[in-house]
């Protein structure tokens, strides 16, 4: 029977790991802004967000992989606010969308867990925190409530991959399945459209740890996916050669092997309408989207992500 991460830690080594990152709050590091703020007195910088993590929403998510949605839904926690400013952000209102000055208000530890509680009640498959790079210590917080209240669902952990080595090492043992989002590979693109020209090396750096932490995707025979590294990439317009660094990356650093998402849902977004950016102000045609494929087929990646609806999901969409 599949039992979670963070139940192997053990009560007292989880509470350390809530205790230390809580403390880390004081000259946040959570990201690799390195704000160095003092957010338990509830101060903000780049992420916006203060002593508590702010969410968006929470709701059994049926458009995700079909290995987290299963047939009853992967369980999102979608935080707000984020510690990139992608110009294409398809979630724009509660990334960035912030008015100067707002005092950021926010959910404790106890509030997000009854929502991970609510959602293990709804039958979801996992536990799904989408933007979590900037709120780790309050992930973490809220995981321990969580599990003395009897959260028993693996972790999924949602991310744009500009995460900080620190966080990821707290989150070491508590999360079952990663999966980062590697957009960018050269710094020019990263500082154009993401304003972070350091994101690629960053994203590497992060990839690589959570490729170590838990290695390949595993993937019950029930369909469901138990623990491992899921790496999604969106592929984008005029950006095939990005699309083939990265591809090329992942093959050669992280071997045939790995669980691969090429995304074909982009639409101008966010900021990219202002005029700025009109390179990308159009949707993905379907020929730059198989070539795509056809560059992960040509690397050796043998597990590209196809939409294959569990049984029981069928039956339940016939029904509603």
């Amino acid at each position: 029977m599949f039992r979670p991460a963070y139940l192997g830690l053990g009560r007292e080594e989880l509470r350390a790991r809530v205790e230390r990152a809580v403390a880390a709050l004081a000259e946040c590091r959570a990201c690799p802004r390195d704000c160095r703020i003092n957010r338990l007195e509830n101060r903000w910088s780049a992420c916006k967000t203060g002593h508590y993590a702010l969410v968006g929403s929470y709701f059994p998510h049926f458009g995700e992989e079909d290995c987290l949605r299963g047939w009853n839904g992967s369980g999102t926690v979608f935080f707000s606010h984020c510690n990139l400013r992608c110009v294409f952000c398809q979630n724009y209102d509660i990334s960035q969308a912030i008015k100067p000055g707002a005092a950021p208000q926010g959910e404790p530890p106890v509030r997000i867990a009854s929502m991970m509680l609510e959602l293990q009640a709804m039958g979801c498959h996992n536990i799904n925190f989408v933007t979590p790079e900037h709120v780790v210590p309050q992930v973490i917080e809220a995981i321990y409530v969580a599990v003395e209240g009897g959260l028993s669902l693996p972790i999924v952990y949602n991310t744009s991959a500009y995460d900080s080595l620190e966080s990821l090492e707290l989150m070491d043992g508590i999360v079952d399945i990663y999966m980062p989002d590697f957009k960018l590979w050269s710094a020019e693109r990263s500082r154009n459209y993401l304003k972070a020209a350091d994101y690629p090396e960053v994203a590497r750096a992060t990839i690589r740890e959570m490729h170590r932490q838990v290695g390949p995707l595993v993937i019950g025979g029930d369909g469901l996916a138990r623990k491992g590294l899921l790496i999604r990439h969106l592929a984008m317009p005029g950006c095939r050669d990005e699309t083939r660094s990265i591809l090329q990356w992942i093959a050669d650093e992280l071997g045939p092997d790995t669980y691969v998402n090429l995304m074909d849902q982009y639409y101008p977004a966010g900021k990219v309408g202002d005029g700025r950016y009109a390179e990308i102000d159009r949707r993905l045609d379907s020929r730059e989207y198989l070539e795509a494929l056809e560059i992960a087929c040509s690397l050796g990646l043998r597990r590209t992500d196809r939409r294959m609806p569990n049984p029981k999901l069928r039956r339940r969409l016939q029904w509603a």
